[in-house]
């Protein structure tokens, strides 16, 4: 099928949009598991105190005091499960995603250079199509057009 020149910067803008967005998921989502591990750091300490204290306490409180750090602590080992999810199955594929953005983008221009060098060669063409010779050493060459085509890619 045919590509259309007036799909160029439809495409662009939707790369664009894509770039945009995504950088900002990602910031964002590692800003809130930062967040969720300073959290947890920060239950981590108190149930340090609250085991501290409890030493310290006669032997009821103590064992009301130690379940209650038990408890903390499981719901913190909750909590890092959550910020390795967070790193691992959605921050990294972003990540990765970002990267794909970024190559789409390169390829985006080189595909935009190809059809300015030939609508170029076409215009070449139409001053003066008996001069093979200036065709043949048109800068770049058409071989080189379509050794990097990128629209078998895109």
């Amino acid at each position: 099928h045919s590509r259309r020149p007036l799909d160029q910067p439809c495409r662009l803008d939707t790369v664009t949009d894509a770039e945009k967005h995504l950088g900002q998921f990602c910031s964002m989502l590692a800003a809130y598991t930062r967040k969720t591990a300073q959290v947890r750091d920060k239950a981590d300490r108190l149930v340090k105190q609250l085991t501290d204290f409890a030493n310290t306490e006669h032997p009821d409180m103590r064992a009301t005091l130690r379940s209650f750090a038990e408890d903390l602590a499981k719901v913190q080992d909750y909590r890092q499960a959550e910020v390795e999810r967070l790193e691992t199955k959605v921050i990294s594929p972003l990540k990765l995603y970002g990267a794909h953005i970024k190559q789409t983008r390169k390829l985006k221009q080189v595909q935009k250079n190809e059809i300015k060098q030939l609508a170029k060669l076409g215009k070449l063409r139409q001053k003066s199509p008996s001069d093979r010779l200036t065709i043949v050493s048109f800068p770049g060459g058409l071989g080189a057009l379509r050794t990097c085509s990128p629209t078998a890619i895109i």
